[in-house]
């Protein structure tokens, strides 16, 4: 039986904003850049409040909150602070997987200091970035990566939970199935089409079914709805691809996805703030009405500088769809790849 511990600061950004300036302390604070295109790259939890939302565009963060202070991201510093979180985990255990600058799974089934419990470590940690670097985080402890990061959300901010090996039936059991990774908006219609709104439901249904209406997915619900994740925590693991898609609500032509597109470059681009490696390929995915999948690409001479950039090559890439121009789609996606660390790209000209 493993133990893993997920670790999730909390607020991350705007936290190291409020530490290093005290008059932004208990205001709500919206780290993004001003502008129609920017969007939030997170939000304290006085903002949240409002609705307040990572991702969510700039300019309807500042109409749920008029009164919030808005503050430019400062990914340099946010590394920084990364850095020494990750040396705290490092103590414990050399199997650290990084999700991003704020979160991190760690198996501690084995442990450099020899504490005896998940939970003591997962107590360890916290401690120590409470009392070296005046933030907060929230921990899981459970038996899988998936367990595990349900629980770190469980008591934000600043909370412990723990599942346990025999509880996790009892816990996933009333859970509504949007919990489970990968469950989004018309997944879990599809679900709930079928009469399947919580885990527990979801375990009852035969896997063979499931697999019949969502193929290889199919068996990967059955077996999340059983608490089963059997994927290895993988130190180090370099950032390869970033993606974002949606569905839309009614099915449309080409021309009238730009917007869309544009939305989810801004997505992708925030989240690539999360990584010091750069993405070299933009991507666009289309389903079209008829469920068929299309992939555009491009890798330009020069790596996306913005994310306006990245949305002006998405966008291009739709004259390198010949489908008729009747053809309705379904869903659009924009994705990063290609990675590199930064020092393997080539830097572009200062002037050009």
């Amino acid at each position: 039986m493993r133990k893993i511990v997920h670790i999730d600061m909390d607020a991350f950004y705007a936290s190291v904003e409020q530490r290093d300036d005290p008059g932004l302390r208990g205001r709500p604070v919206v780290v993004a850049w001003r502008g129609q295109r920017s969007v939030v790259c997170a939000a304290s939890y006085e903002a949240r409040v409002f609705g307040v939302r990572s991702a969510m565009p700039a300019a309807r963060a500042e109409r749920l909150c008029p009164d919030a202070v808005f503050v430019a991201p400062d990914f340099t510093r946010y590394r920084a602070v990364s850095r020494r979180v990750r040396e705290i985990l490092l103590r414990h255990t050399e199997l650290v997987e990084p999700l991003s600058l704020d979160e991190a799974y760690l198996d501690v089934t084995e442990t450099k200091t020899g504490l005896p419990t998940a939970t003591a470590v997962a107590k360890a940690i916290r401690a120590s970035i409470r009392e070296e670097l005046s933030l907060t985080a929230s921990a899981g402890v459970a038996p899988n990566k998936f367990l595990a990061k349900i629980a770190s959300d469980w008591r934000k901010p600043d909370g412990l939970f723990v599942i346990r090996p025999e509880d996790v039936a009892a816990f996933l059991e009333p859970l509504p199935v949007s919990r489970i990774h990968g469950v989004g908006k018309v997944m879990d219609g599809r679900l709930a089409s079928l009469g399947i709104r919580t885990v527990g439901e979801l375990a009852a249904v035969d896997v063979a079914e499931l697999e019949n209406r969502f193929g290889r997915y199919g068996r990967r619900l059955h077996e999340l709805a059983h608490g089963i994740d059997r994927s290895d925590v993988r130190p180090d693991r370099p950032t390869q691809s970033i993606s974002a898609e949606d569905t839309f609500e009614h099915d449309v032509p080409l021309r009238a996805i730009e917007t869309r597109i544009r939305e989810l470059a801004a997505k992708v681009w925030a989240a690539t703030r999360n990584t010091d490696r750069i993405g070299r390929t933009v991507v666009l995915k289309l389903k079209t009405r008829e469920f068929r999948i299309i992939t555009r690409s491009l890798t330009p001479p020069a790596p996306p500088r913005s994310a306006d950039e990245l949305a002006d090559i998405a966008v291009s890439l739709r004259g390198h769809v010949d489908l008729p121009d009747a053809t309705l789609y379904r869903l659009v996606g924009v994705g990063l790849g290609n990675f590199r660390d930064a020092e393997a790209v080539p830097q572009p000209e200062l002037f050009d």
